[in-house]
Order: C-alpha cells, then structure tokens, then sequence
C-alpha cells in the first residue's frame, strides 16, 4: 500500500518531488521519483510485502524501459509469476507483486487486467510505446485521481497531488458541488475541480500521443444462478474462506479490524481459523451508548479467543479530529465516520501494519437500513394518498431526536425521500439536500450556473447497464458503483493510510463479489433483514446476538454535538459574513438551518455537517 503521482508533459524535479510528498503518510517507509524527459513518476512506500530494497520504486523492467509506481496489492501474483516465468522471457529481481505487473503489461498487454486479481492503483510508462498506462481495481478499492491541463496530464493517489504541481489550475466545479450536496460525495469520474476526474473502478486509461482512451475490464453481472440455499452456504463458505486466506499474506504484523457486526465478526472467524496463533483484533468504543459497539466486538473476540486490543475515546477526542479531516479529504465528503474510523486505524497501526475488516458487504446483501425502508415503501405506496398525506403530516411534527438511528429521523427521511422515481428513493433517503433545498441554499450568481436536474443523471446512466436486472439488483448495482467506492471505501483509504495503515476488504474479493451478485435477492434479504445467507451460514459459528443484532452503523453523536461541542466550530464556519463574502451560499439559508438545529426544531445534522465538511475543505484547498 503506498502513494503514487507524476505527470506526462511540463514538469521539473521539484514538482515531482511536491507531488509525492503530499502523501508521504502513505508510505513512510521509502520514497522514489524517476524524471525521463517528459515523463515523471514519483513513489511512497509502505512495505508489505518483500520489505528489501528491492521492492524499491519506481521500478523497472530489466532494460529499463517500462516503469511503474504502484499502489495496493495484487493477490494472485505467486501464480502469475509462475506462469511468467515458464516462457523463459524474464527475470525477476525481487519478491514483489510490483514487479510482475511490468512483465505481465509486456506478456499480455490490456489483457493484463482481466488475470490481476488484487486491490490497485498503478502508473505504468511503456518508453519504447511512448504510452502511459493508468488503472484502478474492480471495486474501487484504491483510488486514482487525474487531470490534463495545457498539455499536460498529472496523476495521484489524492488530489493534493496534482495540487502540489505548479502547472495545475485549481477552479470549482459547482455542478460537482451540488452533487455533493446531495450525495454527500461526489460521483466518479467527477471531481470538486473542473477538468479532473477520479479514475471509475474496473477502468483504465491509455495515454498516447496527448489523447487518453478509457477502457473497461470488468462487469458486474445480476443473472441468477439456480442453486439452493446449502448449495449457496457451502460455495459462500469456501469463497469466504480463500478470499480471507489470501489476504493474510503479508511480511508484516497484521490484524482484524473488529466492529462486533456480523461482517467484521465473519471475517474474524476465518482469519482465526485460518492461523494458528491467536488473530490480533481491534476495536474501540465510545461513552454514549447508542453509539458504542465495542461490547459486541469484545463478546465476538471472546467467543473466536482472538488477541484482542480496545481502547475508549471521550466525544473530544473525536471532536479534536475534525480539523485533519480537511487533510484527509483534499475533496469534500460528508460522511461523519470517517472520524471514528481515523481513531480505530491509529490505535491499530500501534501494533499491525495491515488490517482486514468488513467493508463492503452491506452494499453486496443489502444490509442498510434503507432496505428495510425500501420494502416498507412499497407497502405505503399501496396506501390511499390522503392516508400517506396526513402520516406525513404527523411524522413532521414529531419532536427532533438526538438519538443514532432514532425513529422520528429515521420516518422524517423516509417520508421525504419517498414520493419521486424508486429507483431513486435509496439515494433521496442517504442524502442531504433535496432538489428543492439545494435551488434555496444558492446564491442568485452561483444558481444560474448549476443545472440542479443533473444531480442524478450518473444514475440514470448506471441503470442502463443493467436494464435487463429485476430491480432490487438494479439498486445494490447503484451501491455498489456509487455508495461503496466514493464514499466507504474513500472513507477507508483515507482514514487508514493517514496513518501508514493497509485494509483489505474480502467481501470486495472478485470471485465473493461475482457470487453473491448471482445469487437469487430472496437470498440477500428476507423478511425484514439483510445477509440472510451470510447469517445462515455464519449460525454457530458465532454468537446468536452477533447474527442477529440490527445494523447500527459506525457513527458519531453529530445531532447533539452540534448542539453543544461541535456549535462554535459550526458558527465559526457558518458565520453569515463569511458565507456572503465566499459568495457561494446564501447567508439567510444557512442561518435558518443553524436555528432549526439549535432549537431542536429540525434535526439538521447531516445539512449542517455536509456544510461544514465543505467550508473546512475550501479554507484548507482552494481559499
């Protein structure tokens, strides 16, 4: 796991060595650049795997003509080494996974990236091709941000990289702003600047002669499979087992990360069955009680015998991160967790270098709550609309909770994201602002600028890539293109590598991933629930409470925080004169959602939140 960036074009040392600086802290362990004529490739590593020099980068070929900074690891590298080296073309100079990817571009060509089996991100520059080759993962696990600008291209891990070029020009994308407004991220391939993408997941990009053509490797696929409910366990089981064994391969301490859900916990359970000395597992817990789940973790570490590490954090060591939280996201993004996640990746780095979790399984068997929301909606859909219209009106009077998950925020937002395309109703219940609230918040100028009907075309294009799909697919498609790699797995990278910290995902596993998306939905979610096959097979092999406790999320007390400890740093951000010299928001807007949430009127956490996190990313990036 490290840091890359370069560019292809206008470039000296010093920016090179900018650029590779500006995520340093994802790979403390060594640092490389490679200037050649117009090309620069520039290297942060952190070592995982063969930790000699070695593994060094940028790394090249024998002749010194294709080079590579890459980032993430490549499971099936053992294999396709093998595999390599029986044509007698290569020799290899290390041990790395790195190195196989430059003979298996000269073996294979595009080719290459349907045998990678792996979460990555690399820059690979072919000198004999005069071709620059850009890529990302399946899922999205590791990011890839890029730009061209006056005929150059600039590339990284973060957008700060590209920032720390002189080169590039930095200007606000107000249609992506209002993206993120809604969704709280914003979308690949959009970015917060204009004329910079990130990089979708399964693409990548050949850059030749000043033109870049983008090209897919890999598509999910929603046709179901016959096969019965212990034939799924039995296949499940085995997947489960072989994606979590691959991803214990590393030359360094690594760990679980232990949230006590049942997708932590599953992973717990093989990686303890898979080693025979005790799994490090980690987890930390909070003093308010509807939000702490480190019981749960310690009931699961208990029952599994894991070596198990917790630690408890007070609301201020939470609230003293939210200033780095503009470092860790160079792009705005909303999502609360990112700051709990940041404290558990930093008390795990104390003792690992690598870490397992859960990730990604919520979105692969609809495990939100909004499933719940989506198969009561079409219950209330069947109800007379003066029956709908006068429920909304009782829900909207009930008093503002300051409880995680509590049911008036839970049945205000179901009401209204419901009324509208149910394609859509999972994205209007996640979101913050509303097409309507969005066109308010504005200010005259920056209005006329934005098309607010845009917001959801991305979706609209996703749709039609499986038209064919029964349409509870069609929405686990939409999470698992949206939801999952802009905002989860962002969330991840970014807390984790901030502090030199690997996480390996084995639900995203490719062969998990390809499954369980053929599997019928009934074996996803039943009755009211998600995981059903997930809970069937994991029955007694953990605790009942651990299967069958409700999903609770990794949240933060944010609606009374910013009643309380989070209000000066709210108004601070959110002074009026501020937002009218800014220009971008309308001062009386904002100055209305304050004191709706200060009164108890309205809860506006995630408005307010969403707010914040953008004026602490301006004043950090772009002021």
């Amino acid at each position: 796991m490290c840091g890359i960036a370069g560019f292809i074009g206008k470039g000296t040392e010093q920016d090179l060595d900018k650029m590779i600086q500006a995520v340093s802290h994802r790979g403390p362990d060594d640092k490389g650049a490679l200037l050649q004529n117009n090309v620069g490739l520039a290297h942060a590593r952190l070592s995982i795997i063969d930790l000699s020099p070695a593994g060094h980068q940028p790394m090249s070929d024998e002749n010194k003509k294709i080079w590579i900074s890459f980032n993430g690891e490549i499971y099936n590298f053992k294999e396709l080494r093998q595999g390599l080296e029986k044509t007698g073309k290569y020799r290899f100079q290390s041990q790395t996974d790195t190195e196989v990817i430059i003979y298996a571009w000269k073996e294979y060509g595009e080719k290459m990236f349907e045998k990678l089996d792996g979460m990555f991100a690399f820059a690979l520059y072919d000198a004999e091709k005069e071709t620059l080759i850009l890529s990302c993962d399946r899922l999205g696990k590791k990011p890839l941000y890029w730009s061209t600008q006056n005929g150059t291209l600039f590339f990284g891990s973060e957008l700060k990289t590209l920032m720390a070029h002189q080169s590039f020009h930095k200007e606000i994308d107000f249609d992506s702003l209002d993206k993120y407004l809604f969704y709280e991220y914003i979308p690949a391939p959009h970015t917060i600047f204009k004329n910079t993408q990130k990089l979708e997941p399964a693409t990548y990009i050949i850059y030749k002669n000043g033109q870049a053509k983008k090209q897919r490797y890999w598509e999910m696929n929603f046709k179901p499979i016959p096969i019965s409910e212990t034939e799924a366990s039995v296949e499940l089981d085995a997947l489960l087992s072989e994606a979590v064994k691959k991803r214990l391969v590393a030359d360094v301490p690594l760990g679980i990360l232990l949230s006590g859900g049942i997708d932590s916990s599953t992973i717990a359970y093989y990686a303890q069955k898979l080693k025979k000395e005790k799994i490090k597992t980690f987890s930390i817990g909070f003093k308010e009680k509807s939000f702490d789940e480190s019981p749960y973790a310690k009931r699961v570490a208990d029952f599994l015998q894991t070596d198990h590490y917790h630690a408890v954090f007070t609301p201020q060591d939470v609230i003293k991160l939210v200033p780095e939280a503009a470092e860790m996201l160079d792009e705005p993004m909303a999502d609360p967790s990112i700051l709990p996640t940041h404290l558990l990746a930093r008390f795990a780095r104390q003792k690992v270098t690598v870490a397992l979790s859960g990730d990604g399984n919520d979105e692969l068997m609809a495990g939100y709550n909004t499933f719940q929301a989506h198969k009561l909606g079409r219950l209330y859909a069947k109800l007379p609309y003066f029956i709908r219209k006068t429920a909304t009106g009782i829900i909207q009077r009930i008093p503002a909770s300051e409880r995680n998950f509590s049911f008036e925020y839970s049945a205000k937002k179901f009401i209204s994201g419901f009324e509208g395309r149910p394609e859509l109703r999972h994205h209007r219940w996640m979101s913050s602002f509303s097409d309507q609230e969005r066109n308010l918040l504005y200010t005259p100028e920056i209005r006329k600028t934005i098309n607010i009907n845009n917001t959801t075309t991305i979706l609209d294009a996703l749709l039609t890539d499986v038209a064919k799909a029964d349409f509870e697919s069609k929405i686990l498609y939409l999470y698992l293109k949206t939801y999952l790699p802009n905002d989860i797995l962002v969330k991840t990278d970014r807390a984790s590598m901030k502090t030199a910290l690997e996480v390996r995902c084995p639900f995203l596993d490719r062969q998990v991933v390809e499954f369980v998306n053929s599997l019928p939905y009934d074996y996803k979610y039943r009755g009211w629930s998600g995981k059903y096959i997930l809970k069937h097979l994991m029955k007694n092999r953990l605790p009942p409470e651990i299967i069958n406790r409700p999903k609770k999320g990794f949240g933060i007390p944010l609606a009374r925080w910013l009643k309380y400890e989070l209000r000066p740093l709210c108004d601070e951000l959110l002074f009026s004169e501020t937002l009218k010299k800014q220009g971008i928001f309308d001062a009386g807007a904002v100055e209305r959602l304050k004191n709706e949430h200060y009164s108890g009127k309205k809860d506006r956490r995630k408005e307010l939140w969403t707010l914040m996190v953008f004026q602490l990313w301006f004043n950090r990036w772009f002021k």
